[in-house]
């Protein structure tokens, strides 16, 4: 019995040592999923969703927290990293999607509320210690090596913020919680806009290579879905007066173009993918940047959904109604490998 718990304490060990920066991601997707579930009438689903996504948070962050007690250097020259930097953020969203969670699914605002508190105090601790660690860097990668998709993890943590804020009812000045939500969807625009750039002129005029094309480029969707949450979210409570009510055509037009951009990288992702695979020959094995494939087409349904409701247009519905037939077929093929992983690490840990 001694030798299998050391050899289980070697692989917790070892997988909080090498945890991918980016593994909230789970936390993301399946957040997603179960939001999307909830709004299309899937009840039963999108509570079992809310339970694995508890248990999954709460292994992470023990592992987070193993990670930062016996490897607080490797976590600290993630952090540094442009390229495993930004994963960061996937601990902000996932925390504030699983407050949205308990919002709408559990209907506990309580528990929500405090996953506000944390989202938001770890979005102001990682978002300015990464980008101040990564702007004083002394050595730097050039751009094909130093950006790719995550980066845009940031406008996706600082617009997940934004839903929470507008979602939660407070005891404070009503105005004061709906502008700082339209704050934070600004902020989160203007990250997108300016990461983008970088990230458009890298696909296009650098080499892309099989290697290079990683799931995280989906993010390039997923950050503007999310977007189209977000805006969808504050046009609608915008509907309900305050001080946020004069930034209702704003909020229209922006969120449509952002939704209409999601829509447009679909596509084009797809084809990326199928040039990785098909004629590449990239063989497909799990990693835990999957999950990156998986959040985006989670918000885009959930998005889609909300902004239907923000136009009054129904003829909009059809897309999600379709979409989440897919987006479970993503998360759970995509929950199968992980375990399937994580079944293979323990037999050779015990063996």
């Amino acid at each position: 019995m001694s030798t299998i718990l050391h050899s289980l304490w070697r692989l917790v060990d070892h997988a909080a040592a090498e945890l991918f920066p980016g593994y909230f991601a789970v936390i993301m997707a399946t957040g997603a999923t179960s939001i999307a579930c909830h709004l299309l009438g899937l009840t039963l689903v999108s509570w079992g969703l809310l339970g694995a996504n508890l248990l999954a948070y709460m292994a992470l962050w023990s592992l987070t927290i193993i990670r930062l007690v016996r490897y607080p250097e490797r976590l600290a020259g993630d952090m540094t990293n442009h390229a495993r930097g930004p994963g960061f953020f996937t601990i902000v969203a996932g925390t504030c999607i699983l407050g949205t969670q308990f919002h709408l699914v559990a209907d506990h605002d309580g528990i929500a509320a405090e996953f506000w508190w944390v989202g938001l105090t770890l979005w102001g601790i990682i978002m300015y210690l990464f980008f101040i660690a990564v702007t004083t860097r002394a050595e730097k990668p050039n751009l094909a090596s130093g950006i790719n998709g995550a980066w845009l993890l940031a406008a996706v943590s600082t617009h997940s913020v934004s839903i929470l804020t507008a979602l939660l009812p407070w005891s404070g000045p009503a105005d004061l919680r709906l502008f700082f939500a339209l704050c934070m969807f600004l902020i989160g625009c203007m990250l997108y806009l300016a990461i983008i750039t970088l990230i458009f002129y890298r696909l296009t005029f650098l080499k892309v290579t099989v290697q290079s094309l990683t799931p995280p480029y989906w993010i390039n969707m997923g950050a503007v879905a999310i977007a189209t949450l977000a805006g969808s979210t504050l046009i609608l409570r915008a509907g309900e007066g305050g001080v946020i009510a004069d930034f209702r055509p704003f909020l229209l037009g922006f969120t449509v173009f952002f939704w209409a951009t999601a829509s447009w990288w679909f596509p084009l992702l797809v084809g990326l993918m199928l040039w990785r695979h098909l004629i590449r020959r990239h063989r497909i094995a799990y990693e835990p940047q999957l999950w990156s494939m998986v959040f985006p087409l989670a918000m885009y349904t959930t998005g889609t959904l909300r902004l239907s409701v923000a136009l009054e247009a129904p003829f909009l519905m059809g897309i999600p109604e379709m979409m989440i037939w897919l987006v479970l077929l993503a998360w759970t093929m995509t929950s199968a490998g992980m375990f399937h992983h994580f079944w293979r690490l323990a037999r050779s840990a015990t063996a």
